[in-house]
């Protein structure tokens, strides 16, 4: 979906449990360094065999900034809908997939793990696989990701005024600018959603953090609400309220997303992936995927290779 600079890579390698990998094609990028920025356009894909319906997972990070939409784009079995202004953050090791009816206008950032100090890595929470990939920034906020941006394509594209050390150092300080805004704009885009939530009803954020911890083994809304303190009824308003579903549909949504993970991501037994989300019995897990899937696991792992 990127202009010419990141369309093929020489190099891929399926994964363990089927889903091709594609990897950061160093030998594309202008003097081979350890990023690439530039235009995005129609009709193209980071590689030749991997087909823009299909599922893929790379092991770099994309940034995307659109100037049009919407743009529907999957990542990590949730759909995201972009429009102009909102950004995507993919990182290493997700597995998305583009929408072969949606047109993808703006500007595409690509950069190698370990092209970045350190430091820097961790103050932009490159590896933070906690926060939201799709992205609001306000009018502020836009005007500011998208100068730096731009100031970082310029250093990027200008191969000739500097010799390769300095070329390099230049981008590094220029993208570690823009990716210290964008960082910033992730991590308070989720601190306001974690407050809307504590603000709007702590009963639901309390329910929503104990199925997290506790969904591979847990199953049952009587045993949260117990737990939590809380009569099923009063559990059943707030979870309904926050979002629109009831707590046991909640529970199924995240249990049938780590299954999904599992099942894409490893090459586990159908048997062990049910065991590992709360379902002892093979046959009892095939029918619970089926009935929120309307495909069998097997099936599901098949369409993904």
């Amino acid at each position: 979906m990127a202009d010419e600079h990141i369309q093929d890579g020489d190099d891929d390698r399926g994964g363990g449990d089927g889903i091709r990998t594609f990897p950061f094609p160093v030998g594309l990028s202008v003097l081979g360094v350890g990023m690439q920025v530039g235009p995005m356009g129609t009709g193209r894909t980071w590689h030749e065999d991997a087909p823009l319906h299909r599922v893929h997972r790379i092991d770099f990070h994309v940034v995307m900034l659109f100037t049009d939409g919407p743009v529907r784009h999957m990542i990590d079995f949730a759909e995201y809908e972009a429009n102009a202004g909102d950004l995507l953050w993919i990182r290493p090791g997700q597995v998305h997939r583009f929408s072969p009816m949606s047109e993808y206008r703006g500007t595409v950032l690509t950069m190698q793990p370990g092209f970045l100090p350190r430091a820097t890595v961790e103050a932009t929470g490159l590896y933070r696989y906690d926060l939201p990939p799709l992205l609001h920034p306000d009018e502020a906020q836009l005007a500011g990701l998208t100068a730096a941006l731009e100031q970082l394509r310029r250093e990027y594209e200008d191969a000739t005024t500097l010799p390769l050390s300095l070329h390099t150092a230049v981008l590094r300080h220029s993208l570690s600018a823009f990716l210290l805004r964008l960082a910033h704009l992730a991590a308070s885009s989720a601190d306001a959603a974690r407050r809307a939530d504590v603000q709007g009803d702590t009963t639901f954020t309390l329910f929503r953090d104990a199925v997290e911890r506790g969904f591979a083994t847990n199953h049952s809304v009587s045993a949260y609400a117990d737990a939590l303190g809380y009569s099923r009824r009063t559990l059943v308003r707030a979870v309904r309220a926050a979002t629109g579903e009831t707590p046991k549909a909640f529970i199924d949504k995240r249990v049938i997303l780590e299954a999904k993970r599992l099942l894409a991501h490893t090459d586990m037994p159908i048997g062990r992936v049910g065991a590992a989300v709360g379902f002892p019995d093979a046959a009892n897990f095939s029918k619970f995927f089926h009935q929120h899937t309307d495909q069998t696991p097997a099936a599901f792992r098949a369409e993904l290779r």
